[in-house]
């Protein structure tokens, strides 16, 4: 986490309202990356990342009524949010890399989403190999399509015989043994790697000066599930978006609503969803929220972190509780009404969300019907991926396959690329040892 936060003042923010994504992108980044690309550095980067997202508008605001919007971030070349992200840092790393006349190997865990950005955005950079593991049989057959039809050098997708928390737990020992990382220069894109939820923060300005900030403070619903998106928007606030209030929706896994509703963080077998992105048990950007709750305390986050490894729960005080109650308001949204606010939204709107921005949707109308947030506060609901990745659970809702965009239909018509791998730390290690290029 950044030792020190830039802040953006009111005149900050109105001046911010005229800008094009990506000069705002470089206005709201550049601080936190200074001075290791300059300004013009990431000005041009952020040109060149988002020049081909959306034909219109690189994340399109659709309004379903007054002061209720639905933010569209599936317009990358991946159709889901995680472009924003790692289109930008797959550029930013090379260029840095390229400066410093160095390589790297990155490793990243994915439950679907950001592992067919990650492959996307980095494949064929001659100064990085990817190895991206993913749960074997536990992604929608787009999503591995989307990962497995890439054949450039370098690029390497593992399915791996275990769930998310399994891959993602391999990949965190593998950082922590300082040995194989430091002689393998091993990097993350996961957002164990913290630059990744740094272009996350810029769609939170993009959409809440739309809506009416600064003169108004804004609602923002969030389908959640490792917590780097929804922390992305604590971190806007921070910074000084004027957000009211963030929900953070959970499927039937759902581990941080108990959280927020109980304070403890208690963890239990992760249940395949209708939304399997978000089928999550360990959700490790909460360790940040965590150290700020904990006062910046390393040793006390490292006790609890560790309490929750061995034992499966740990708990926080009322008074570290206090601090994130008034932003921070949780929903756990089932299969079954999953199904029913797609339903909902296609009858009512005639828009058709995918299960995982279904309940981020599903999460902002328990907001509203509980009345913990005013009719009168403009509500962004994100719309983290597009319909067409998860074609029958669209048709079980609404009857309808939504058509697939043309990029997808060539992936879909691809042969496979990847290896079926045990989940074993030393197997993934000598994996990357034998198949990682030289100079």
């Amino acid at each position: 986490m950044p030792e020190e936060w830039p802040t953006f003042s009111l005149s900050d923010l109105n001046d911010m309202k005229s800008l094009s994504y990506a000069k705002l992108a470089s206005k709201i980044m550049s601080p936190f990356i200074s001075p290791c690309l300059t300004e013009d550095e990431v000005l041009k980067i952020c040109e060149d990342t988002y020049s081909s997202f959306g034909e219109q508008d690189v994340a399109p605001l659709h309004k379903f009524e007054e002061n209720l919007y639905v933010l569209e971030l599936f317009h990358g070349p991946t159709l889901a949010f995680k472009d924003y992200a790692m289109q930008f840092l797959s550029k930013a790393f090379n260029k840095a890399l390229q400066n410093k006349n160095k390589r790297a190997v990155i490793l990243g865990a994915t439950s679907g989403d950001t592992g067919s950005a990650a492959l996307e955005a980095f494949k064929g950079k001659e100064n990085i190999d990817i190895f991206i593991l993913f749960p074997h049989g536990r992604v929608s057959e787009i999503q591995q399509k989307q990962m497995t039809w890439i054949r450039e050098n370098g690029a390497y997708a593992l399915s791996v015989k275990t769930d998310f928390d399994g891959c993602q737990e391999i990949v965190k020992d593998c950082f922590e043994d300082l040995t194989f990382k430091d002689q393998y220069s091993l990097s993350a894109i996961n957002s164990i790697n913290w630059v990744r939820l740094l272009p996350q923060i810029v769609y939170y300005f993009y959409s809440g000066l739309k809506v009416g900030a600064p003169d108004k403070e804004i609602v923002f619903s969030v389908p959640t599930g490792n917590f780097g998106n929804i922390l992305a928007g604590w971190m806007a606030q921070k910074i000084g978006l004027p957000i009211s209030k963030l929900i953070c929706g959970s499927n039937q896994n759902d581990i941080l609503t108990r959280f927020f509703n109980n304070g403890v963080m208690e963890r239990k077998n992760v249940v395949p969803s209708f939304s399997p992105s978000m089928d999550i048990q360990v959700s490790s950007n909460f360790e940040r929220l965590l150290f700020e709750i904990c006062d910046r305390d390393p040793l006390n986050v490292k006790k609890k972190m560790g309490e929750f490894k061995k034992n499966g729960s740990f708990q926080i005080s009322q008074n570290e509780m206090s601090k994130v109650n008034n932003l921070f308001s949780a929903y756990m949204v089932s299969d079954e009404e999953t199904l029913d606010i797609i339903n909902q939204a296609f009858t009512n709107y005639n828009y058709i969300l995918d299960p995982h921005s279904a309940v981020g949707y599903s999460a902002a109308q328990k907001a509203l019907n509980d009345k913990i947030i005013s009719n009168d506060t403009p509500l962004v609901s994100l719309a983290c991926a597009h319909p067409a990745k998860f074609p029958d659970i669209i048709n079980k809702a609404i009857n309808i396959k939504p058509d697939l965009p043309s990029n997808l239909k060539f992936m879909m018509s691809s042969k496979e690329n990847f290896e079926i791998i045990d989940p074993k730390i030393s197997t993934i290690q000598n994996f990357i040892k034998y198949n990682m290029r030289t100079k």
